[in-house]
């Protein structure tokens, strides 16, 4: 029994290797017209998304990257106006991340593009289907993220 398991998660592992590799060349496309790249938009959507205010180590949490990975992207988002630093009431040293007019003008944009490829891509698939994989997903995340 445990054989056939490890087989269907190693197969598991392998799929969602493949589909993040799919879902960054869809992003790519998306975002191109906006000379943005999936790893710009995921930073803008995890802020956008943030209701408490995010830092760079908390951007990097959310999207499972590298502390040192983000920070290079948002140093560049804010030289291009896209991104702002402001002063964190938590903590001096590690500031908040946040969109600027411009970000916030993005994002809308990013919406009008990403909300029917979402819904286009999820016709055919029963909401409950998508609830199930989720929590699966969390699950698995919350089991690797140490």
């Amino acid at each position: 029994m445990h054989s056939s398991k490890r087989v269907l998660f190693l197969d598991l592992v392998l799929s969602l290797f493949r589909l993040n590799g799919l879902l960054i060349a869809e992003g790519d496309a998306m975002t191109e017209q906006l000379g943005l790249t999936s790893a710009r938009w995921k930073v803008i959507g995890a802020i956008a998304l943030s209701t408490a205010g995010l830092t760079v180590p908390g951007i990097a949490r959310v999207l499972g990257q590298s502390r040192q990975a983000v920070q290079r992207i948002t140093d560049a988002m804010v030289q291009d106006g896209v991104l702002a630093y402001m002063p964190n009431p938590k903590h001096k040293r590690s500031v908040l991340v946040t969109l600027t007019d411009e970000g916030m003008r993005i994002y809308n944009i990013l919406r009008e593009v990403q909300d029917p490829w979402a819904i286009e891509n999820t016709e055919d698939i029963p909401s409950e289907e998508l609830e199930t994989t989720l929590r699966l997903v969390h699950r698995l995340i919350k089991k690797f993220d140490k």
